[in-house]
C-alpha cells in the first residue's frame, strides 16, 4: 500500500536566526525512503502545501517528520519532530488520520524549550484503484495531480509524462545503441530520483536544489485550465495578495541587465502579451520557424498563470533544426513588478532528456528620469536544471552558455529597436535633479516650541509656580520658630515638606526640557548642502524620512536623529521633536575618499539632553559590495534591533556613490601599493577582473590587486586561492566539485598575526587574521576558531612566497 503524507503548514515555531525569524523546511522518512519540502524564508508560520508518497510493506515501521531551519554555512538547526506508528494510520477509520495539528517535540526531554510550535499534516493510506493508481505508481514521485487527496497541490508531475516514461527510455536505448556516442552515454548516464516541489510562487529560486524541482509548467487536462485574455490575467494577478518578493537572480549568470524608458507594465506586455509581435519578430531574427504561442491559462483555483510557446530552432554547425518548448509561468505580477520563470525543453538534442534550461525574467521599476518618464529595469538570468546525472554536464553547460549569450544579444538588439534604453548619463544628471528638489520641512521656532512644550509636565509646572507666587503675595509673614532665622523659612510639617519636594522635582524636569530644546535647536542639520572637497570617491546621502520609529517613553513619540558613518567619518542629522514618522529632506556629503567605501553604517538615536546618554532606536548597514548602486538611488532601509523590528521601523534614503577620478584610480592605487610592498604589481586584464567579480558577486568597480595559492586551515587544510582587492579579502577552493567560497572586508579586520611554523602547519608559517566582534558572519564557515569574545579567526598557510603575501596583506 501507499502512505500519503500531506505537509500543509506550521505555526508558532521558534525563531532560530538573529533577525527573529527562521527558514524552515520539513524532512520525512519511512524506513530508508526520505523526502524534504521546499524552504520557506523568514517566517515563523510557514506554509508548504506539499504531498509525499511512501510505499509501505512493513506496518511495524514508523513515520518520522522533522522540522529544521536551513543554515547556509553551518549544519541546519533542529526545530522539532513528530513520530507516528504506521499501524496507527492503518487501524484508523477509512485508514486516514485526517487533517490534524501535531505538536512538535524536542530531540530529548532535557531540552529547556518545550513549546516548539505545531505542524498541520494530512496522513492517510491510498487505496489501490484501476486508472487512478496507474498515475501514482512511480517510486520517484513525491506528488501527483491525479492522486486522490483533499490537499490541493500547485505543481505536480503530469500523468502523461509518467505513462510515456517507459516508452521514451526504450526509444532512447534503441537509438543510443546505434552510435558510439550513444553507447558511451549508456555507460555513464545514471538515472537519478527527481523530487517534486509543490510551488515556485513567492520563493527564492536560487535556494532550490537543481534536481529537486519538477517542471514548473507541466501539461494539465483542459478542464483544469481556464483560458483568459492577457489583460484580464494581469488584473487577476494584481488583485491577488501574493505577498511574495522578487526572486533573486538564478546562479547560472545574468544575460540582460538594462533599464529602458518604458513603464514596467508596458515592457511586460511587449514581451509576454498574446497580441505582441515581439516573439515572432525575435524568431525571425534568430532564424526560428513555426512559432506557436499558446494562450495564457490559469490552473484550477487560479493558483498560477501559464502558457506554452513552441518553435523550431534554426540549425547550427553542431546541431540540426530542433523543436523547442518554452513553458512560461508568472511568479509575480502586481502592476509594478513582474517575475516570469521560463523552462526551456529541447528533448531532441543529444542528451536533451537529461536537462532543462531555466530563465528568470524580472521586470522592476527603474531609476527616475529627468524628463519625468517612467523606466523599467529588465534582468534576465539563467541556470541549468539537470534531471539526470551525466558525464557531459560541463560540455552541456558551456554550450548552453554560449548559445544563450548569442541569442540574447539578438534579443537586446531587437528590444532596443522597440524601446529606448536608459542612458547612464541621464541617470547621473538625475542625481542633481533629485537632490535639488529636496526641501527641508519649514517650521518656525515658535510653532515648534508650542508643539514641544504643550504637554502635561510643562502646564502643571507653570500652574504650580503661579499658585506658589499668588500664595506668597497673599500670605502674611510667619513668626520665626525652631531653627529658622530671618530669610530662611523651613517647612513646618510633613505635608509642607512633600509639597516642596514635588515643586523642586517639577522645576528640575522643566529646566531639563528647556535645555534639551535649546540644544536640539542648535543642531539644525549643519551638513545640509555642504559640498565635498577633493577628488576620489564621493558619497552623497539624502535622508528623506522615517517610518514607525520606536518610542522609549509613555508619550508615544520620540525625538529622533540619524548618524551616518563611513570610513571613520560621521555626519549627523537634525533632531525632529515629538515625531515617530519624521521628515528630514537633508543632504549629507562625505569628503572625497581615496579608497572606495565598503560599508555605510546608519544608526537612529532618541535625543534625551546633553548630559544623558542617547537611546538607540535601531541601526542598519549599507554594504556597497552587495548592493547595486542604481538600486540605492531611492530605497527604504529596514532598521535592525529589537525595538526597530517590533515597530517595523524604516528609513527612506537616496544614496549616490561616484568616482571623480575615473579609470585612473586603479593605476594610482597599484602604484601606491607597489611602493609599500616593494614588489611590482601588475594591472589585471578586464577578463580576469570580470571573472573575479563574478566569482564573488562584486560590483563592476571592484578590481583585483593580487592573488596567492595557499591553504585554508580548518579541521583539515583546504587548498585554494586567496584574492586581495581594494575592499575585500576572499578565498575560493574547488576540490572535486565541492566549492568553498567566502570573503570579508578589510575594515572588518581587527588584528593580523604570524604564527611560527610547526609540524602541524607542514613547516609553513601561518597568517592568523582576527575579525572584529560581530563582523564577517557571512564568512564564518571558513573560520578556524572563535575566541572567548566571539571574534572569528582565519588561518592561511603554505604560501609559495610567504614574505610577499604577508607584506601585501599587511599593507592593504
Amino acid at each position: 500500500m501507499k502512505l500519503v503524507v500531506g505537509v500543509i503548514e506550521a505555526r508558532n515555531i521558534p525563531a532560530m536566526h538573529l533577525n527573529g525569524f527562521s527558514d524552515p523546511y520539513v524532512k520525512l522518512q519511512v524506513g530508508k525512503k526520505r523526502y524534504r519540502t521546499k524552504v520557506v524564508k523568514k517566517t515563523l508560520n510557514p506554509s508548504w502545501g506539499e504531498e509525499f508518497i511512501f510505499k509501505v510493506e512493513d506496518f511495524k515501521g514508523e513515520l518520522q517528520i522533522s522540522v529544521l531551519d536551513e543554515d547556509k554555512f553551518f549544519n541546519d538547526d533542529f526545530v522539532g519532530h513528530v513520530k507516528l506508528p504506521i499501524s496507527q494510520v492503518f487501524d484508523a477509520p477509512q485508514k486516514s488520520l485526517g487533517t490534524v495539528w501535531y505538536p512538535l517535540h524536542p530531540k530529548n526531554n532535557r531540552s529547556k524549550n518545550k513549546d516548539l510550535g505545531e505542524v498541520l499534516l494530512n496522513i492517510y493510506f491510498q487505496q489501490k484503484s484501476s486508472s487512478m493508481d496507474m498515475s501514482c505508481n512511480g517510486d520517484n514521485a513525491s506528488s501527483s495531480s491525479n492522486c486522490p487527496s483533499p490537499l490541493r497541490l500547485e505543481d505536480s508531475v503530469s500523468s502523461k509524462e509518467e505513462k510515456d516514461k517507459s516508452f521514451k527510455e526504450e526509444k532512447e536505448k534503441s537509438l543510443s545503441q546505434k552510435s558510439l556516442a550513444g553507447r558511451i552515454a549508456q555507460i555513464f548516464n545514471k538515472n537519478s530520483d527527481i523530487a517534486v516541489a509543490s510551488s515556485t510562487a513567492g520563493i527564492d529560486l536560487t535556494e532550490m536544489p537543481e534536481n529537486s524541482r519538477a517542471d514548473v509548467a507541466d501539461e494539465k487536462p483542459d478542464d483544469q485550465l481556464s483560458s483568459v485574455s492577457f489583460e484580464e490575467a494581469m488584473k487577476t494577478m494584481e488583485s491577488k495578495d501574493q505577498g511574495s518578493e522578487i526572486p533573486s537572480n538564478l546562479p547560472g549568470g545574468v544575460l540582460v541587465d538594462q533599464p529602458y524608458v518604458v513603464s514596467p507594465a508596458e515592457l511586460n506586455s511587449l514581451l509576454f502579451s498574446s497580441d505582441s509581435s515581439f516573439p515572432k519578430s525575435l524568431a525571425e531574427m534568430q532564424g526560428s520557424k513555426d512559432p506557436q504561442l499558446g494562450p495564457w491559462k490559469f490552473e484550477d483555483g487560479d493558483s498560477s498563470l501559464k502558457r506554452v510557446y513552441t518553435y523550431i530552432k534554426a540549425p547550427t554547425k553542431m546541431i540540426k533544426a530542433t523543436k523547442v518548448t518554452e513553458e512560461q509561468m508568472y511568479i509575480r505580477a502586481d502592476a509594478k513588478s513582474f517575475a516570469i520563470l521560463v523552462v526551456v525543453s529541447t528533448p531532441d538534442v543529444p542528451y536533451g532528456s537529461t536537462f532543462k534550461t531555466e530563465l528568470l525574467y524580472c521586470i522592476t521599476p527603474g531609476p527616475e528620469l529627468p524628463s519625468g518618464e517612467q523606466s523599467a529595469h529588465l534582468v534576465i538570468s539563467w541556470r541549468m536544471n539537470f534531471l539526470q546525472s551525466t558525464m557531459m554536464k560541463g560540455m552541456i553547460e558551456n554550450g548552453a552558455r554560449q548559445g544563450l549569450k548569442e541569442g540574447f544579444e539578438q534579443f537586446t538588439t531587437l528590444l532596443t529597436q522597440s524601446v529606448k534604453p536608459v542612458d547612464s548619463k541621464d541617470i547621473g544628471l538625475n542625481k542633481e535633479q533629485i537632490l535639488g528638489s529636496l526641501q527641508a520641512e519649514p517650521k518656525s521656532d515658535w510653532k515648534l516650541a508650542f508643539q514641544y512644550f504643550a504637554n502635561f509636565t510643562v502646564v502643571s509646572t507653570v500652574f504650580m509656580a503661579l499658585y506658589v507666587i499668588v500664595h506668597i503675595w497673599l500670605a502674611a509673614p510667619s513668626t520665626i520658630q525652631g531653627l529658622e532665622f530671618v530669610g530662611l523659612d523651613l517647612p513646618d510639617s510633613i505635608g509642607e515638606f512633600i509639597v516642596c519636594g514635588v515643586l523642586v522635582l517639577q522645576g528640575e524636569r522643566l529646566l531639563q526640557i528647556i535645555s534639551r530644546f535649546m540644544q536640539a535647536r542648535a543642531q539644525k542639520g549643519s551638513d545640509h548642502g555642504v559640498k565635498a572637497q577633493g577628488n576620489g570617491w564621493l558619497l552623497t546621502v539624502a535622508l528623506i524620512e522615517g517610518s514607525n520609529l520606536a518610542t522609549v517613553d509613555s508619550s508615544g513619540y520620540c525625538d529622533p536623529y540619524v548618524v551616518f558613518t563611513c570610513n571613520g567619518k560621521s555626519r549627523t542629522s537634525s533632531i525632529k521633536f515629538q515625531k515617530s514618522s519624521p521628515q528630514w529632506n537633508e543632504i549629507f556629503e562625505f569628503d572625497a575618499m581615496e579608497e572606495p567605501p565598503s560599508v555605510l553604517d546608519i544608526e537612529v538615536f532618541d535625543f534625551d539632553g546633553l548630559f544623558d546618554e542617547a537611546t538607540s532606536l535601531g541601526q542598519a548597514e549599507i554594504n556597497f559590495l552587495k548592493s547595486n548602486i542604481s538600486d540605492l538611488a531611492d530605497v527604504w532601509i529596514p532598521l535592525q534591533g529589537k525595538q526597530a523590528q517590533a515597530c517595523q521601523s524604516k528609513l527612506h534614503l537616496r544614496i549616490f556613490l561616484d568616482n571623480t577620478r575615473g579609470g585612473h584610480v586603479v593605476k594610482e592605487y597599484l602604484s601606491k601599493m607597489e611602493k609599500e610592498v616593494g614588489k611590482k604589481i601588475n594591472l589585471r586584464s578586464p577578463q580576469t577582473n570580470s571573472a573575479f567579480q563574478k566569482l564573488f558577486g562584486l560590483p563592476p568597480e571592484e578590481f583585483l590587486i593580487n592573488d596567492f595559492t595557499c591553504h585554508l586551515k580548518r579541521k583539515m587544510p583546504l587548498q585554494g586561492r586567496l584574492f586581495l582587492s581594494a575592499r575585500i579579502l576572499g578565498f575560493h577552493a574547488n576540490i572535486f566539485g565541492h566549492k568553498t567560497k567566502f570573503y570579508f572586508l578589510w575594515e572588518d579586520i581587527e588584528d593580523i598575526q604570524v604564527s611560527p611554523p610547526t609540524l602541524a602547519s607542514m613547516g609553513s608559517p601561518i597568517i592568523v587574521i582576527t575579525l572584529r566582534l560581530g563582523r564577517g558572519l557571512d564568512a564564518r564557515h571558513g573560520a578556524r576558531t572563535q575566541d572567548r569574545e566571539g571574534r572569528l579567526k582565519f588561518n592561511f598557510q603554505s604560501f609559495v612566497s610567504f614574505s610577499v603575501a604577508h607584506r601585501c596583506i599587511i599593507c592593504y
